[in-house]
């Protein structure tokens, strides 16, 4: 018998217009080829599956891609189960595939029938044919109902997408359990918001035990790139156990600490198994196999520490302001911003390989910040959080990662030294820029003398070249700086300007949220109010407005004064289906489009920002759009509640500037420390149905929560 070989002539290009020529060839030696290459069905799928769905002409499922290839490889005899040295056929002359194909209609998949034993049949299964032109059919069907759906209502909003090039080699270690690092590595991605791209050919590095600030200005995608690590759009190996804390918790009738165990799904298992062998157990009914069962999950509960959790939990849910009480009633029980915090709790306790936190502090007051801040600091496991609060990154923070110019840059170290290198980074590309320009001039100035210089003509030439060679440097891309200004309106007023007298209050009158309050501010104050959540800080503030009537007491106001007023719950006063410059005109009607930008645009919101719906613009977007509307009259004294938060860093420290040389009253509430440092010159605490002024400022309170903590065994 001749021996067989197996000699490629020419290989084919990706689109398969080359040839691939086929000389004579027995089953077995392609087998056995084939065998030393590719050791499974899947192996083959990541071989060729590429190849085979770029070739076809009609958009195919991976599904019917490994089908393909189940078929290539049983007729490779590839399959251990099966003979090898059977049905071996023996070519009488080669066979050139580009002929076969030139006849045939492109319409027709043909490698089903390349596949097929020379005994079977060539008939294309129908089923699974008329199966794929369904699937076809239906996304057709989908895409042009979403189509029509956008048109018909512009309003709707733009979806995120994220894309990633594809990485065979990781694919492949994921697939065979192989790599079981719990690090994050996301290469050359790409993330969109409708059309607008946010991020472009993009890496993301996470070390696992690190933990990463994420920061940038407000619109740029944070939020948008956390909800697409969360969702497993972005390649991420499929055991690391991602936790994202965005939704608050359903209200229902299940108490907040049991709500927090019961996201531990290993120790709830085990409990649910162990009590229904126990009852087997105790009834006689049990077999030998559930009572080693049994002693088997005893030893489980026993190495995750399940007695310890209701501990554990109790301690995180009080660190975030949970009392006892509090902690045994329903979730239902409780106002949103207490569920969100009641979602952070359940994350803490599930330590997750990979917990996203966006931004954790707006819902938090200042001794909840603290004590979060003090529990983050001994987190085992990666942490990426979206924070606007300096002084929390600052305490919290490892590395910093910035969000800029649709690409990510990594920084070791806290938020200052983010904040000097990138500086000293900004520099040196700056000054490399400016030598590298003044060294072309250098050049450019010798050729344009010299250009017609037979005798310098090689000299020239060699300084042409010697242009080409140097790299492309670019310019600083500083980013605009963020300015604000509030319009003034002061007056001179004759004392009291704004005034509490012996004020008492409750909504319930078992329940006094104020007795005996006594405050008041002039035109020239500048009042920062803290105080735990429930404290009654949001209640003074709509009393001292007039939205609220004291039960006993008086309340003072200057006949002249006039009140702007933010609330933290902003959101809900505007009206997010038209554009910011329509709800300026709808709510301040009789002025020209404009003088609607113009103001707008004094609280950075210009441009295609103006004219796009509320609801699609960011949460700091939000609130300059807030921040817009509550000037339009000049109110001559400002009463903000929590107007730092979802605004960047830079936007804080813009406000407190415009704060500050604003001239007028300001009483706020706000739990960002540096903020209040910026601006404040008196400080209140709410508690205890009454409000104390802190002679030493916020050093003094955070020093007084410090020892709270110690009191309580938290530090």
């Amino acid at each position: 018998m001749k021996t067989c070989r197996s000699e490629p002539r020419t290989l084919g290009d990706r689109t398969g217009q080359a040839d691939v020529v086929l000389l004579r060839t027995s089953s077995e030696a392609l087998a056995s080829i084939f065998n030393r290459i590719v050791q499974s069905e899947d192996e083959l799928f990541e071989a060729v599956g590429e190849l085979l769905q770029d070739v076809s002409r009609d958009s195919k499922d991976d599904e019917d891609i490994r089908d393909v290839c189940r078929r290539m490889y049983d007729a490779l005899h590839m399959d251990d189960e099966k003979p090898r040295g059977c049905n071996q056929v023996l070519l009488d002359a080669p066979i050139q595939l580009s002929q076969i194909t030139d006849g045939c209609d492109a319409g027709v998949d043909l490698l089903p029938k390349l596949l097929l034993k020379r005994d079977q049949t060539s008939m294309v299964n129908a089923k699974k044919l008329q199966k794929a032109e369904a699937r076809l059919k239906a996304k057709q069907d989908k895409r042009l109902e979403k189509d029509t759906l956008k048109s018909s209502n512009p309003l709707v909003l733009e979806e995120a997408s994220a894309s990633q090039a594809a990485s065979k080699k990781e694919t492949r270690m994921e697939s065979s359990g192989k790599n079981k690092s719990y690090d994050v590595r996301i290469e050359n991605f790409d993330v969109s918001f409708g059309e607008r791209v946010l991020l472009a050919g993009s890496d993301l590095n996470l070390a696992f035990g690190r933990r990463y600030g994420l920061v940038g200005r407000n619109g740029l995608g944070k939020t948008t790139l956390l909800k697409m690590i969360a969702s497993r759009s972005l390649r991420i190996p499929s055991h690391i156990r991602i936790l994202h804390v965005e939704q608050e918790v359903a209200g229902d009738d299940t108490p907040a600490l049991q709500s927090v165990l019961e996201c531990d799904l290993m120790r709830e298992g085990l409990l649910r198994e162990e009590k229904e062998l126990t009852a087997r157990v105790n009834a006689g009914r049990a077999e030998g196999t559930e009572v080693a069962r049994l002693s088997e999950i005893y030893a489980k509960l026993e190495e995750i520490e399940a007695d310890k959790a209701p501990a554990r939990a109790s301690v995180i849910l009080a660190g975030l302001g949970f009392s006892a009480k509090m902690q045994q009633q329903t979730t239902k029980e409780f106002s949103g911003g207490w569920r969100m915090r009641l979602a952070l709790a359940r994350a803490l306790f599930a330590r997750p390989d990979l917990l996203l936190l966006d931004e954790p502090t707006n819902m938090l007051d200042v001794r909840a910040i603290l004590w979060l801040e003090n529990y983050l600091q001994t987190w085992q496991s990666t942490i990426l959080v979206v924070s606007h609060d300096r002084n929390f990154l600052n305490a919290v923070a490892t590395d910093i990662i910035h969000l800029h110019s649709q690409r990510l840059n990594a920084y070791r170290g806290d938020f200052e030294n983010f904040m000097k290198i990138k500086e000293e980074r900004l520099k040196n590309q700056q000054r490399e820029y400016e030598a590298q320009q003044q060294y072309r001039e250098h050049i450019q100035v010798f050729i344009d003398r010299f250009r017609y210089n037979a005798n310098r003509a090689s000299q020239v030439q060699s300084k042409l070249k010697l242009l080409e060679k140097l790299p492309e440097l670019k310019a600083v891309d500083k980013e605009s700086e963020v300015i604000m200004k509030f319009p003034d309106g002061f007056e001179k007023f004759s004392p009291p300007i704004l005034q509490l007298d012996e004020v008492d209050f409750y909504y319930d009158s078992n329940n006094y949220i104020f007795r005996g309050l006594s405050v008041s501010a002039d035109l020239e104050s500048r009042i920062c109010v803290v105080g735990e959540n429930g404290a009654g800080k949001s209640t003074m503030l709509k009393i001292l407005m007039g939205d609220l009537a004291p039960v006993r007491g008086i309340r003072h106001a200057h006949r002249n004064l006039k009140i702007g007023y933010f609330s933290q719950h902003h959101v809900d006063q505007l009206d997010l289906n038209i554009s910011a410059v329509e709800l300026l005109a709808k709510k301040f009607p009789g002025k020209t489009e404009e003088e609607y930008r113009h103001q707008l645009g004094s609280y950075g919101v210009s441009g295609e920002l103006a004219v796009r719906p509320v609801a699609s613009l960011s949460g700091g977007q939000k609130s300059r759009v807030a921040f817009a509307q509550m000037t339009m009259l000049c109110p001559n004294f400002y009463i903000l509640d929590e107007p730092t938060n979802h605004l960047d860093m830079e936007t804080i420290e813009a406000l407190a500037k415009a704060l500050n040389k604003f001239r007028g009253g300001v009483i706020l509430v706000s739990h960002d420390e540096r903020f209040i440092r910026l601006l404040c010159q008196e400080l209140w605490v709410c508690e205890k149905a009454t409000v104390t002024r802190i002679e030493g400022g916020f050093d003094e309170y955070r020093d007084i929560l410090q020892e709270q903590f110690r009191k309580e065994g938290f530090l």
